[in-house]
């Protein structure tokens, strides 16, 4: 049965983030603790790095993004529709001139327990007068 403290543990054993070693201006946000109270959505880089790029909460909602090499959380503005675990389908954050946009799909697993899988998703973020970026995702949710 897959656990959330192997999750944690392979999350543990994963070098500490450069300033900025993600694609674009996105960097590794190190490792994160489960959130007090709800779900966390922790979502990897679907390249050959696999770092740990976001991680979204439900309860605040927000996402943790490092970005040019500053890790800041981005409240959540629009949701819809809901997939479960406090999440919606398609969930857009914002903070100052970034809007970050999370597409995701989730799967119930029978070992899995207190959460799901993130089978596909795409972060997409916005600033003005710089390129967009859009990259796929793909994790785990971990529900206290």
């Amino acid at each position: 049965m897959i656990s959330l403290a192997l999750m944690l543990a392979l999350q543990a054993a994963t070098p500490a983030p450069a300033a900025n070693s993600g694609p674009g201006p996105l960097g590794e946000i190190g490792q994160q603790k489960l959130p007090a109270k709800g779900c966390a959505a922790y979502l990897w880089s679907m390249d050959a790095g696999r770092q740990l790029v976001a991680m979204a909460t439900a309860d605040p909602a927000q996402i943790r993004l490092a970005i040019d090499g500053k890790t800041t959380d981005f409240a959540m503005t629009t949701q819809s529709p809901a997939i479960g675990f406090g999440f919606g389908g398609v969930t857009q954050y914002r903070g100052g001139d970034v809007t970050a946009t999370l597409d995701m799909a989730v799967a119930v697993r029978a070992d899995i327990s207190a959460g799901a899988t993130v089978t596909s998703a795409t972060l997409r973020i916005d600033r003005p007068g710089r390129d967009t970026v859009v990259m796929p995702v793909g994790g785990l949710i971990g529900c206290v």
